[in-house]
This record gives structure tokens, sequence and C-alpha cells, in this order.
């Protein structure tokens, strides 16, 4: 059985929790942030769980994670 790739550019975005579940950084915290609320900023610094309709595919991208 050969080895499977791994997606890199997948790699770089999720990881998995220590139950497996896999999170993902927020949306719109990149740039812009000047006219954005504190309180807005520090909720998107924290981390999300990806959807359950979308991790079958993430899951796919990372075989080995």
């Amino acid at each position: 059985m050969p080895k499977l790739k791994t997606r890199k550019a997948a790699a770089k975005r999720f990881r998995a929790t220590g139950s497996g579940k896999i999170v993902r950084r927020k949306a719109f915290k990149s740039h812009l942030l000047q006219h954005k609320s504190s309180d807005r900023k520090r909720r998107m610094s924290k981390m999300a769980v990806v959807h359950e309709r979308d991790e079958e595919n993430v899951r796919l991208m990372l075989p080995y994670l």
C-alpha cells in the first residue's frame, strides 16, 4: 500500500485536538482591524471547531491527522 500525500495547504490551516476534533482559525483577523471592536477581535482570536459537514473533506486532505 503506498503512502498517502498530505495536502500541505490544509496542514497549515487545521489541527486535531486531543479528543480528535478538527479545529481551525477564525476568518477576518488578518487586516483592516482598526474599525473592528476589541470584543470582536478577541472572539476571532479563538479557535473554532470545523463543521461536521466539512470535517470529512478535511480528514481526506489530512490522512495522518
